[in-house]
């Protein structure tokens, strides 16, 4: 397959919604192309804080869920009824997938950078995971601020009242300074606005 074509493949991205926000029933949620930039450009904004190399952890970011271009996106899930995708083969699926779109683009660096990321052993790989989740948490605010979704419609989240889930996957996760502090800021203000969606309801 021509770089053209497989560029093609790589930009169905775009057209790739989040799962989570969809199970959540949001009103016209984001695309996992829409998340790697905000990805990117908490990147952009926090690496020199967090001490680690911008250039690697931008390019990281950007890469981090391009294979679901091809798989599709599998969301987190704290619910321990919850359905969830089989992870020895959704790493089977990415890596095939990966392999696939990064082929007329790279020296092998490309891929090095995807592996370091899924090791999640390096700083750069943990600061940019945390940008990840605090990525989806700022979503999560954004989403109770503008009241895209029903709070009482939750047949895919029966342990967690509105977007609670969503933090409760984080935050055992988070594993750097930075990422920590911008969850709990990032979680204060989920808090104050569903405190605020309750008074204005009563």
């Amino acid at each position: 397959m021509d770089d053209l074509e497989t560029l093609r493949r790589c930009l169905a991205l775009k057209d790739e919604t989040r799962t989570g926000w969809q199970l959540r029933g949001i009103e016209d949620p984001e695309s996992v192309a829409d998340h790697s930039w905000g990805v990117s450009l908490l990147c952009l904004f926090y690496a020199d804080r967090a001490g680690v190399d911008a250039d690697r952890a931008l390019r990281m970011a950007v890469l981090h869920d391009l294979a679901e271009a091809e798989t599709g996106d599998y969301a987190t899930r704290a619910d321990p009824n919850a359905e969830t995708v089989d992870p020895d083969e959704k790493e089977r699926a990415e890596r095939a997938a990966i392999a696939t779109l990064l082929e007329p683009f790279d020296d092998g660096e490309l891929r090095a950078l995807w592996e370091e990321y899924e090791a999640r052993e390096t700083p750069e790989a943990q600061f940019v995971k945390d940008a990840d989740l605090v990525d989806m948490c700022l979503q999560a605010l954004q989403y109770e601020r503008e009241q895209r979704y029903d709070p009482d419609a939750d047949d895919h989240f029966e342990a967690y009242d509105d977007l609670d889930e969503f933090f409760a996957t984080a935050e055992p996760r988070i594993r750097t300074d930075v990422g920590r502090e911008l969850f709990e800021r990032t979680r204060e203000r989920y808090e104050d606005a569903k405190r605020d969606r309750e008074r204005t309801a009563e």
